[in-house]
C-alpha cells in the first residue's frame, strides 16, 4: 500500500489515498484541491526517503471543510493586586481528504474524481438478534447474582473513644 509522510504547518503527517486528516488551516475553499510539495518519505513496495524531501513527489488533497478547535482559555491572576486577565483562543483547522500521491513531477488533477460507493452490509436476520438479546439478559442476571454482600468488620475493638 502506497503512503507518504508530508510536512505541513511545521508538523508531519503519514497519509495514504482516501485518508481524512485535520491540519492547520490552509488556503483554499471547500471542494478545491490543495497540493503538498514537501514530501519527506514515500512508502510502499519501493520506499524512498528524502534528503530532506523526495524530489518530484507531491501529495494532493481535497479541502472538505474549515473548522475551529476547542476554546483554550488563558487566565492570569495576581493575588492581592486586583489584577486579572482572561483571554480565549480557538485554533483554526482544515479537514482534508488525500486524493492522490504523485511521483516523478506529475501534477495533480484539478477536479475531484468520483469516489467508489461502498456496498451496504447485509442485514442480520431477526432470529439471531433475538438470541443475542436473550443472551444479554442472561449475562445481566448472572452479574447481579455474582455481587457479593458487603464484608463484615473484623472482630475486636469496635470504636475508638470513651469506654462505657
Amino acid at each position: 500500500m502506497m503512503f507518504a509522510v508530508i510536512k505541513s504547518g511545521g508538523k508531519q503527517y503519514r497519509v495514504a489515498p482516501e485518508d481524512v486528516i485535520r491540519i492547520d488551516r490552509v488556503n483554499g475553499q471547500p471542494g478545491e484541491i490543495v497540493e503538498f510539495g514537501e514530501v519527506l518519505m514515500l512508502g510502499g513496495d519501493a520506499p524512498q526517503i528524502g534528503t530532506p524531501a523526495v524530489a518530484g513527489a507531491t501529495v494532493a488533497g481535497q479541502v472538505l471543510q474549515h473548522t475551529r478547535g476547542d476554546k483554550v482559555i488563558a487566565f492570569k491572576k495576581r493575588r492581592r493586586k486586583n489584577s486579572r486577565r482572561k483571554r480565549g483562543y480557538r485554533h483554526e483547522f482544515s479537514v482534508i481528504r488525500i486524493t492522490e500521491i504523485l511521483t516523478g513531477g506529475a501534477k495533480p488533477s484539478k477536479e475531484v474524481k468520483a469516489r467508489p460507493k461502498r456496498e451496504a452490509k447485509p442485514k442480520a436476520e431477526a432470529a439471531p438478534a433475538a438470541a443475542t438479546a436473550e443472551a444479554e439478559e442472561a449475562a445481566v442476571k448472572a452479574k447481579a447474582k455474582a455481587k457479593k454482600p458487603a464484608a463484615k468488620k473484623p472482630a475486636g475493638r469496635a470504636t475508638k473513644g470513651k469506654k462505657k
